[in-house]
């Protein structure tokens, strides 16, 4: 059969056709598949090979799952987003990223590591009761199923962009969300591991050509100056977003970084306490420059497409491309959705099938049980997600209200690695609700809203929960 490439599409004989793009998306689709496959001998076995890659992976795969976890639709089309309407200042937001993954390689990872554990709920059992662990997987899975959701959100908007005939909305997070349970479901952290890969290539340089063609398109920051709006700090680092969001966010990913599930369960995989420290600072200083081109994407696509829907700047952008070029940078920010996703489904399905089902349910069951339950988990998060994910709006906004709960569990797991002898066996438990409670309170209720940013007083809240039911409940009695 003969084929003509023209345009954007490529020609079949008899008068068939497809778009480069298509055609694209579909290998690495395929590619992704393939490694997933190439995966899943190393997952099989028992549970650990499945959710901890049976602790072996070396400080370079630790690197590329963590950037692959952070760079995810929050980062590129969420970023672009938000830079679309304040200019370049929206690029902290991946650069809370990073500094949260650094602070986590230097101080946490080789202390988690060393605890040989495989959820942080395990961690918080060592000092608190059993109640703390039950509400704080709970608390996990919430925070981590409503990131997942924002993942088929940001799939859902590059698919139908940049082939919108073809995709939908709804069927670009449905192809979405089937990608990336499929490739968790097969091949678990191996999985997730060896396509972060294949997926921080795409993305980094998929964004930076794009960066690099689209602005010389418009030529000059001067003339890319002169298309903008003038009411708007396009180009300050800090006067858009403004100091106290920034702020927020630092402190916001810092606390993420110290407490997440799935970014715990990344140092636990790695073969030793000195590899996942490392893995984390290399991922945090290579995700740094992600965040700035997303953002100055987002100000070309002001500039390019100036009456363009804020959440589909990005992938607008990118439409502009020359056709190959456009379907490689489509899979990169695709690449960024199923990095995140895989890494955030697998931790869920990890925190049910080991603190809820083995412990409570049937503590008998083998390890190829629990294997067999861990994907089942992840089937039924994708599932729950993509619900979600059909009456979610704004991709920061909502994800930084979920991450915030985060606040509680970095109290309990600071005081139990660093000051052990300080815990108190009921200040789990009351520390998580105190942060469960103010969340809902901070939504429902505007006079509660006493700080400029609902992580300031989920800190504050909890360590204050923490401190006074220790005082009353003090640890001598965590024996008892």
């Amino acid at each position: 059969m003969g084929v003509v490439f023209f345009d954007s599409r490529i020609y079949f004989e008899g008068g068939f056709f497809v778009p480069v793009s298509l055609v694209i998306l579909i290998l690495y689709i395929v590619a992704l598949f393939g490694i997933s496959w190439f995966a899943k001998k190393r997952s099989e076995g028992n549970n650990e090979n499945f959710a901890l890659a049976g602790r072996k992976l070396s400080a370079p795969l630790i690197c590329v799952t963590i950037i692959g976890l952070a760079v995810g639709g929050a980062s590129t089309i969420g970023v672009s987003e938000h830079a679309f309407r304040v200019g370049l200042s929206a690029g902290w937001y991946t650069i809370a990223w990073a500094l949260g993954a650094i602070v986590m390689g230097l101080f946490m990872a080789k202390k988690y590591r060393e605890q040989n554990i495989t959820t942080i709920t395990e961690l918080i059992e060592r000092h608190h009761g059993t109640s703390a662990v039950i509400l704080g997987v709970f608390c996990q899975i919430v925070i981590q199923l409503v990131i997942i959701s924002l993942q088929y959100i940001a799939g859902g908007s590059i698919l139908h962009a940049i082939l919108p005939d073809i995709f939908d909305f709804k069927t670009g997070m449905i192809v979405s969300a089937i990608t990336f349970i499929g490739i968790t479901f097969i091949g678990g952290m191996w999985s997730a591991s060896l396509s972060n890969v294949l997926n921080i290539i795409l993305i980094y340089a998929g964004i930076l050509a794009a960066t690099v063609i689209q602005f010389k398109k418009i030529g000059t920051m001067e003339h890319l100056a002169a298309a903008l709006p003038t009411n708007v700090p396009w180009f300050s680092f800090i006067d858009g977003v403004g100091p106290v969001t920034i702020t927020s966010w630092v402190v916001t990913l810092i606390t993420v970084n110290l407490s997440l599930q799935s970014i715990l369960q990344i140092s636990l995989g790695a073969k030793d306490a000195a590899t996942a420290k490392k893995g984390f600072v290399w991922g945090g200083i290579l995700m740094l420059p992600v965040g700035v081109l997303a953002a100055f994407l987002g100000i070309v696509a002001k500039a390019m497409y100036p009456d363009a829907q804020a959440a589909l700047a990005l992938p607008q952008v990118i439409v502009g491309l020359q056709p190959v070029l456009a379907g490689i940078t489509l899979a990169a920010l695709w690449a960024a959705d199923v990095s995140t996703a895989c890494n955030l489904l697998l931790s869920a399905g990890t925190l049910f099938s080991s603190d809820i089902y083995k412990r409570f349910i049937n503590p008998s069951c083998d390890s190829s049980r629990q294997l067999l339950m861990t994907r089942l988990c992840v089937m039924i998060s994708g599932i729950l997600t993509l619900g979600l994910a059909m009456s979610v709006s704004s991709i920061l906004g909502t994800i930084m209200i979920g991450l915030s709960l985060t606040a509680a569990f970095s109290v309990i797991v600071i005081v139990a690695l660093f000051m052990p002898k300080y815990t108190s066996k009921a200040a789990g438990f009351w520390t998580l609700l105190a942060g469960l409670v103010l969340l809902i309170l901070w939504q429902l209720t505007p006079a509660v809203r006493i700080f400029p940013n609902v992580i300031y007083m989920e800190w504050l809240v909890c360590i204050a929960a923490y401190v006074i039911v220790a005082l009353i409940s003090p640890a001598k009695k965590q024996a008892e």
